[in-house]
């Protein structure tokens, strides 16, 4: 014990004095802290956990590849390992004195890079700091032991740079530390999985973005102390004293057993895509978790009120405050400006009555439909025209439950679904006309009134052929090209097979508009919904067509927002969470051109879409895999 506590301190005294390893171990990384933190905007929000991931990885990295493994051939090539051969000590000692020594010197850069982040960029003080400073020790110590069996099986300090670098350099591309790891190609995403400082990367941002525990990341945990355990037990056995005691060639696939630890788990992870999807979901988090200031905008709060120029901060996926007049300026709230000067901000629409397992047309062939792609693509739709959430009947196949869950996860970004079992009552017939004493029953009893006049609209232009809607822009934008297709020729064949067939489906229209006045006007609650999925009902874009009917029917356009936004999530049972413009409520916002208010089609002209604080980007949202 005595000669290990000595030759800890000697290492510890030597490295201190050594300019070149305190540069390394810290500068270099407090260096690239500063920049990368400033290049990605790191004071708007989560992006700064991010940089804090990428400074350890590149400190551990560097301290072990760089730290143990150079400087032990560096000993070793200067006959200083020589002097303790006569001496009673064995390698146990050097090696554990090197591992505690490479532990020591990282501890202030993990101190100083949390202190840096919480005091200039207000990153939080991680919950889980406990499991943050645990991971990061193991992390050390595996990395540094990979170090020494490099150090271990190498030849000489120009052997060493080599194979440390060709270690170094896909550790830290391919790890998720400097880019994420969703937006690598798919082949790339999969060679991740087998990457050992990938495990560290999704270790940090679960720990420090998703509030996780160390036992929560232990497989990760397990794989690095398994990797220290072999790496120190081989290095041990391949120590050599002097440069002139050589390892053969085949010697240097020991590293290969070294790595076995990350090979077995990635292997498992590439065929479970368990890490894989476990990184979507935090880098999801970490969009959500940026600070945007949308500014110099018409805000419609809610049932009727209305903030003609004012601003909405979001921060942390939710609504922080909303502004009337001048907002605070966007740096000292450490926000990123939207400017939204002539536009309106609305709550994000809420459809409470769609069948997502049913296309909405024709796919020909029949087995061009694939449910579980379909549904997939459909609440992405949603999304994309500004939909953030909808209400479903169940599908006997479960892939709605599917879908859902993915969304919930934030594997999947698409509107969230809503079970049909968990919603209010709903009344909606439009094959008769309703009378005034059922309405006012239903407005004393609290029930809600859903018209589903696209429904009815749909239904009227299959027998007649009038394809207009297939020309709506919308349509055209989120519509599967296959899908538009076999619709417009099954209704080329389609005829009505009576005129009374024809007569009563043009009624409809009719029918259900009077029934939604006569609703309104006994004080019924009004929810939108647009029936999407049914024939001709385009999931996505028919809800915008549904409050177009609605104010063509008479019914006010604040009434008709209500109904998609408030009253939708009231309906939902969610309306302490969405459904409104309000603090402290899940920023889902829609910001359009125009004003909805005075021109309702002002809701289609989308200029941008928040859900649940993530800025989304549209044109990606069919990209997704």
């Amino acid at each position: 014990m005595r000669g290990w506590l000595a030759y800890t301190d000697i290492t510890l005294r030597l490295t201190m004095r050594d300019r070149a390893a305190l540069f390394f171990s810290y500068v270099f990384p407090l260096l690239f802290f500063f920049i990368f933190a400033e290049i990605s905007d790191a004071e708007q929000g989560g992006v700064i956990t991010q940089v804090v991931t990428m400074v350890l990885i590149l400190a551990i990295l560097g301290n072990g590849l760089f730290g143990a493994g150079v400087r032990a051939v560096q000993d070793r090539e200067l006959n200083i390992l020589r002097r303790f051969k006569v001496t009673p000590i064995s390698p146990a000692p050097i090696l554990a004195a090197s591992m505690v020594t490479g532990w020591l010197v990282l501890l202030p850069v993990l101190l100083v890079t949390l202190g840096l982040a919480v005091l200039l960029y207000g990153m939080p003080i991680p919950e889980r700091w406990v499991s943050l400073f645990a991971l990061v020790s193991i992390g050390v110590l595996a990395f540094r032991a990979i170090g020494l069996i490099v150090a271990s099986v190498v030849n000489s300090a120009q052997e060493s740079a080599i194979l440390n670098q060709l270690l170094y350099l896909p550790m830290l591309f391919l790890s998720g530390a400097t880019f994420p790891i969703t937006a690598l190609p798919s082949w790339a995403q999969v060679a991740v999985q087998f990457v050992p400082a990938s495990y560290l990367a999704t270790g940090f941002q679960g720990i420090m973005i998703g509030h996780e525990s160390l036992a929560q990341n232990w497989r990760s945990a397990a794989a690095l102390l398994a990797a220290t355990v072999v790496a120190l037990f081989i290095s041990m056995k391949l120590f050599r004293w002097e440069k002139e005691e050589k390892v053969p060639r085949t010697g240097k696939l020991w590293v290969v057993v070294v790595l076995l630890p990350f090979l077995g788990l990635g292997a498992w992870d590439a065929w479970t895509r368990d890490n894989l999807n476990k990184a979507k979901i935090l880098h999801r988090d970490l969009r959500r978790s940026r600070t945007l200031l949308i500014r110099d905008a018409r805000i419609v709060i809610s049932k009727g009120k209305v903030i003609e120029s004012g601003a909405v901060l979001i921060r942390d996926g939710r609504i922080a405050d909303v502004f009337e007049g001048k907002a605070p300026d966007a740096k000292t709230l450490r926000a990123e400006a939207v400017e939204a000067s002539g536009k309106t901000i609305i709550p994000a629409l809420i459809d409470v009555r769609v069948s997502l397992g049913l296309p909405g047309g024709v796919y020909e062939p029949a087995r061009a439909y694939q449910p579980d792609k379909a549904v997939l693509r459909a609440v992405a739709a949603y999304l994309y025209c500004g939909v953030a959430a909808v209400r479903s009947s169940a599908d006997a196949g479960g892939v709605v439950d599917r879908v859902r869950k993915l969304v919930a996860e934030g594997q999947w970004l698409g509107a969230e679904v809503f079970k049909s079992d968990h919603a209010g009552t709903l009344a909606g017939p439009f094959r008769e006309l309703t009378a005034p004493e059922e309405f006012a029953r239903m407005a004393a009893h609290g029930e809600a009134y859903v018209p589903m006049l696209s429904a009815a609209e749909a239904g009227a232009s299959i027998l007649t052929g009038d394809a207009e809607m297939f020309e709506r822009s919308l349509v055209l934008q989120v519509g599967p090209p296959e899908l538009i297709e076999g619709t417009k020729r099954m209704m080329r064949r389609a005829s009505p097979e009576s005129p009374e067939e024809l007569a009563a489906a043009q009624a409809d229209l009719g029918q259900a508009t009077e029934n939604l006045r006569r609703a309104w006007r006994a004080g019924v609650i009004l929810a939108a919904g647009s029936g999407s999925g049914n024939p001709l009902v385009f999931h996505g874009p028919a809800i915008h067509r549904e409050l177009q009917l609605w104010v063509d029917a008479g019914i006010p356009p604040e009434v008709a927002l209500e109904a998609a936004t408030y009253n939708g999530a009231r309906i939902l049972t969610a309306l302490g969470r969405i459904g409104a413009v309000q603090k402290g409520l899940e920023a889902n916002l829609l910001v359009v051109d125009g004003n909805p208010l005075q021109d309702i089609a002002a809701t289609e002209r989308i200029s941008l879409v928040v859900f649940k604080g993530e800025r989304v980007f549209r044109s990606a949202l069919f990209e997704q895999e």
